[in-house]
């Protein structure tokens, strides 16, 4: 009778570990003891309690990879935690399936980087009763969030209002009043599009500079390739002061775009958003005016220290580091200007 019951458990676990596994790219997490150093004032957890949580990207490009890193590496400081993560590949359907599966395999908390934001809400509904943290990207709409449906990140109306103070900045020293910009928006719908672009917009407004765009804004995607495209046939044929981004991505679009046309993209401020790797570059090699960086690292880290703060019934920022706005239910990520005065503090972050 105990080996039937001991072969009944063993046939229970591989049936969990293949549940947790399925979808291809997906990235068992570290996990283990405390080791102390920075983990020395994170949520306890006994030896012999294992918090099960779930992460699921929308993608695995350099900046949310970034992200995932961040949250595996935290899991494995605080000790006690399994973190299981999944790659919907850019797909709804499969991220909804994924909610589901770590929601049956018994995940006391999942993490999401949406696909879409306007799906937020079927999410809660695919995680039942277990806790979500979004992390990234805002709900299109916010009436989701509560105590069992939390969002961290970054507050995307300060992230295009540095983009304005420096602009507003530069065209103050130049003895201008009004700015010409071509604008190359991000993915239209999303949440971080509408907020860069609008904060940006106000920020000119508050700073009494004439923020004038010229033609229509370039949707890319915030994709470089895209970008390179789209803006390309404005190149001669279009009068402009400056190339605003709502990203680094499709602002080095915008350079490549200018070399090709025999343009020296120093000539004019190209401004992007995320201080990425490659905007880093861009920036110290003169080619980028400056970028605003988003913290890939303090985002994961920071849904990480949530998602287990609600597993165990603990206020959400309990040892984050960040602090929650006015409702309770976002915690803030703070995003920070980069330009090259201080770019090289942005490298080992």
């Amino acid at each position: 009778m105990k080996k039937k019951l001991l072969a009944g458990i063993l046939a229970g676990v591989m049936t969990l570990g293949v549940l947790a596994g399925c979808g291809g790219g997906s990235k068992p997490a570290a996990s283990g003891a405390s080791s102390g150093g920075s983990a020395a004032s994170a949520p306890a957890a006994s030896a012999d309690e294992k918090v099960e949580l779930t992460l699921v990207m929308a993608l695995r490009d350099e900046w949310l990879s970034e992200l995932e890193k961040a949250a595996l590496k935290a899991a494995d400081e605080i000790g006690g935690i399994n973190l299981t993560t999944q790659d919907a590949n850019n797909d709804v359907s499969k991220q909804l399936q994924y909610i589901e599966t770590a929601r049956n395999s018994g995940a006391k908390a999942i993490i999401v980087n949406m696909v879409d934001p306007s799906t937020a809400a079927q999410c809660v509904e695919a995680a039942g009763d277990t806790p979500v943290v979004f992390v990234n990207r805002f709900p299109t709409d916010d009436s989701v969030l509560n105590e069992k449906a939390v969002y961290v990140g970054s507050d995307e109306m300060t992230s295009g209002a540095f983009q304005g103070e420096w602009l507003a900045n530069w065209a103050k020293e130049n003895g201008k009043t009004e700015v010409k910009y071509v604008l190359l928006n991000g993915t239209l719908g999303q949440t971080s599009t509408t907020n860069r672009t609008l904060s940006f917009q106000q920020s000119m407004e508050e700073a009494g500079i004439t923020a004038t765009l010229v033609g229509e804004a370039l949707a890319c995607d915030y994709d470089r390739a895209k970008a390179m495209d789209k803006f390309t046939p404005m190149i001669g044929t279009s009068e402009f002061d400056a190339i605003v981004s709502n990203n680094d991505a499709m602002a080095l679009g915008a350079v490549e775009a200018l070399e090709s046309k025999g343009v020296d993209p120093s000539s004019l401020p190209i401004l992007g958003i995320d201080a990425s790797k490659d905007g880093r570059v861009g920036i110290k090699d003169g080619k980028l005016a400056m970028s605003v960086f988003q913290d890939p690292a303090g985002q994961g880290r920071g849904a990480l220290y949530a998602a287990v703060n609600l597993a165990k019934g603990n206020d959400i920022a309990q040892d984050s580091g960040y602090e929650k706005d006015s409702t309770g239910f976002i915690l803030w990520v703070p995003f920070e200007p980069v330009t090259a005065e201080n770019v090289a503090e942005y490298d080992n972050r």
